[in-house]
């Protein structure tokens, strides 16, 4: 049987190379406040421009209304710090969606995982590391540590763990654990959208010693008895199978929550139904109003 063949082209996010633009023909979305200007990130992200220049590109996308200007995508506060060091100009990426929302959506942020990725890059392009330092507005001990993050952590949780804000003593709390006690710490970070330290030192405190690096080092948990570290254990191991069971079962489940959401957004667009719901099941309405204002959201 012959089938036949369609050509399918796919579309490039972005326009080949970067393009150096002056600063005054790109056009932000917002305006940096100034208590944005006041924050540790901030300083950090300015005394880096300043040290080392831009390592991040300008996302920009061309204004279709006039073709000397282009909307800023993604980073204002990058843009807000050349400004204020009076630069004139700036390399940029050029994105071909001109869905600020959609790209600002999707964009991974510096994270911490990045972060180190971006020190070794600029250690192995030679800079040195007390230059590096000043442009993080940090210590060449803080440094360092940055730069050993991953020392000890299996690919698989830092994969998981590559776009979250996790701090340091959280690293150092997973690499105590065994690989795949790793990966499990990692899962549970995910899911539970909690990248604390205190949450890291609980999992470590509900880890069993056959899952630690070192099971003959006891576990020194300030103010948790034996009795507790046990019951934290199998609550763990609990929350970890109703996990596996929710991923197992999250694809179905969200297929039909979509279709019982379409299934009432029809309802609520047909008059003659909604008359008929405020005249006998009155108390029905909002609620459904509600299901069909999260499509609204969602789509």
């Amino acid at each position: 049987m012959a089938r036949s063949k369609r050509n399918k082209t796919i579309g490039m996010a972005f326009e080949k190379g970067l393009m150096r633009l002056p600063l005054e023909q790109i056009c932000p979305l917002y305006a940096v406040r100034k208590e944005t200007k006041e924050t540790v990130k901030y300083r950090q992200v300015a005394a880096s421009i300043e040290e080392v220049g831009l390592v991040e590109p300008l996302v920009v996308v061309r204004d279709k209304s006039d073709p000397e200007k282009f909307m800023l995508l993604d980073g204002h506060v990058r843009l807000a710090i050349l400004l204020d060091l009076g630069k004139s100009n700036a390399p940029c990426q050029v994105s071909t969606d001109d869905e600020a929302f959609t790209y600002n959506k999707r964009i991974s942020r510096l994270a911490t995982i990045q972060e180190h990725k971006m020190i070794l890059k600029a250690l192995e392009r030679g800079v040195p590391e007390d230059r590096l330092a000043r442009a993080l507005n940090v210590n060449i001990k803080s440094l360092q540590g940055k730069k050993r993050l991953l020392d000890g952590i299996c690919p698989e949780a830092a994969e998981l763990l590559k776009d979250k804000q996790i701090a340091l003593t959280g690293f150092q709390i997973l690499k105590k654990m065994k690989p795949m006690r790793q990966i499990e710490a990692a899962e549970l970070m995910v899911a539970m959208n909690k990248n604390t330290v205190n949450y890291a030192r609980s999992l470590l405190a509900a880890t069993p010693a056959s899952e630690l690096k070192n099971p003959e080092k006891p576990k020194a948990v300030r103010g948790i008895s034996r009795q507790q570290l046990e019951l934290m254990e199998r609550e763990s191991a609990n929350l970890e199978r109703e996990l596996r069971l929710v991923e197992d079962t999250y694809g179905s489940d969200h297929l039909d929550l979509v279709l019982g959401r379409g299934y009432v957004s029809k309802l609520i667009s047909n008059a003659r139904i909604t008359r008929y719901i405020e005249m006998y099941h009155p108390e029905f309405l909002p609620e459904f109003e509600k299901i069909t204002e999260t499509e609204a959201l969602a789509s």
